[in-house]
């Protein structure tokens, strides 16, 4: 049986400069979406279960700036205990680019997060609120113990969704090659809090 998955990580178009998206990650052109295409079709001739997150946030949710007066995209304010940033209204329930740029026929299931307006939700296992996802639950079900994780954003979705599957008792690997990151500092700095949390980061694979 089987014990490896895979998890595509928000691979939408309002997250990359292909589709010209309100929160585009440098280096997500038409090319790079290409190779992830390529890459999780190898995976899905492989065999191997294919899980997708998708940043699914209603219209009044607290990560867009335009929800808070006087404020501008990127600030960073603080919601009780939470530090925010202050995003550009980006992949809105049922527009054209919250929808996933890969052949949602790729995947086993599409887990949608951020649904809740109070809460961020980077990882695709549970929100800034603590609120579980079911993507545990199926992976479990899979009987799976070993991830593949790779998508966008290097420094946001991607590392937490990783450092999460480490938490939970998962060993994962990130494939770089096949993330983009918001900015090179915080995405150096992701990468080596996914190395000392256990996470094997490799190139390719």
């Amino acid at each position: 049986m089987k014990t490896t998955g895979v998890i595509v990580v928000d691979v939408q178009g309002d997250f990359t400069s292909w589709k010209n998206g309100a929160l585009a990650v440098p280096g997500t052109d038409e090319g790079f979406i290409d190779t992830v295409r390529r890459a999780t079709g190898n995976f899905k001739r492989q065999g191997l279960p294919i899980l997708a997150t998708q940043d699914w946030h209603p219209p009044d949710h607290i990560s867009f700036f335009t929800n808070h007066p006087g404020r501008k995209a990127f600030d960073v304010t603080t919601l009780g205990s939470r530090t925010q940033v202050l995003w550009p209204p980006h992949c809105v329930q049922g527009t054209e680019k919250a929808g996933l740029l890969l052949d949602e026929t790729l995947f086993d299931a599409v887990v949608q997060k951020g649904k809740d307006k109070r809460f961020d939700s980077y990882s695709g296992f549970r929100d800034d609120g603590g609120s579980p996802t079911e993507l545990e639950g199926m992976l479990k079900r899979k009987s799976i113990r070993d991830l593949i994780i790779y998508g966008i954003a290097t420094d946001y979705c991607v590392k937490a969704t990783a450092l999460d599957a480490a938490a939970g008792g998962f060993r994962v690997r990130v494939v770089e090659g096949l993330c983009r990151g918001v900015a090179p500092d915080t995405t150096a700095a992701a990468l080596e809090a996914m190395r000392a949390a256990g996470v094997d980061v490799v190139p390719e694979i």
